[in-house]
């Protein structure tokens, strides 16, 4: 349990709460979009045990990309996907959700959102196991703990998430950069790269921490800034033609 006492331990689940609720926005629209037709007595059932199956599924997707980013490059893969997430996540396209079919069954409910979130999961999974990195030993704990408190947020606080988000746009701007910075932090720990770091044989033996967080940290925060720059941009660029159809039209 001596986890629980580590600083590092809490800011890593904050991270992981806030990218659930922040990429799980679409998964609460799948659940209450399958489970509309459910009669009143089984909609409970139907969100309780969809929701389960789905983080379940969820945590053996994680428990295999901690063990794939093990593998050279893909971290860098991983990070180059979260700096694109960070992005979609200040600048969004429009998404609709009419291919989400409900039914007025309960199983047939369970297995839409199950699937439904299997194939919107590629975001969260990269992003938490990106969050559980500096976790060491504890990660797979991390992981499950940061999910499990996660649940009650997405499921039940989510329509009052998204009305802080339209409120205080500010909480979706500091989600991106989070993505962008815990890119930036996985970036440079590839196995690939590692190597070539500054001072990279006394950083591998743990000579000197101080300057492997120093290059960890600076590493996020260009990550967090580059998204936060590309997301703007992004951002006026999608404005620009919004209101050239407008004008045209």
């Amino acid at each position: 349990m001596e986890m629980f006492s580590d600083p590092a331990f809490w800011i890593a689940v904050g991270q992981i709460i806030m990218i659930d609720i922040l990429l799980g926005g679409d998964n609460a629209v799948v659940i209450a979009l399958a489970c509309r037709k459910l009669p009143p007595a089984q909609r409970t059932k139907g969100i309780i045990w969809g929701t389960a199956g789905a983080i379940v599924l969820r945590v053996i997707l994680i428990f295999f990309a901690l063990t794939l980013l093990a593998v050279p490059y893909l971290k860098i893969i991983g990070a180059l996907l979260l700096v694109w997430i960070g992005v979609k996540l200040l600048a969004p396209d429009e998404d609709g959700h009419g291919d989400i079919n409900a039914s007025d069954k309960l199983l047939a409910a369970i297995k839409t959102i199950i699937v439904a979130d299997l194939v919107m999961s590629v975001d969260n999974v990269i992003a938490i196991a990106g969050a559980a990195q500096g976790a060491g030993e504890h990660q797979m704990a991390l992981v499950i703990f940061g999910l499990v408190v996660s649940i009650p947020i997405i499921v039940w606080g989510s329509t009052l998430v998204i009305k802080l988000m339209d409120r205080f746009p500010m909480i979706i701007t500091a989600g991106g950069m989070l993505l962008g910075w815990i890119a930036g932090t996985m970036a440079v720990t590839d196995p690939a790269i590692v190597g070539y770091m500054p001072l990279a044989s006394e950083l591998v033996e743990g000579k000197i921490p101080d300057v492997q967080a120093g290059v960890r940290y600076g590493a996020g925060v260009a990550g967090a800034l580059l998204v936060l720059a590309i997301g703007m941009l992004v951002k006026k660029r999608n404005a620009a033609a919004a209101a050239a159809a407008s004008r045209a039209g």
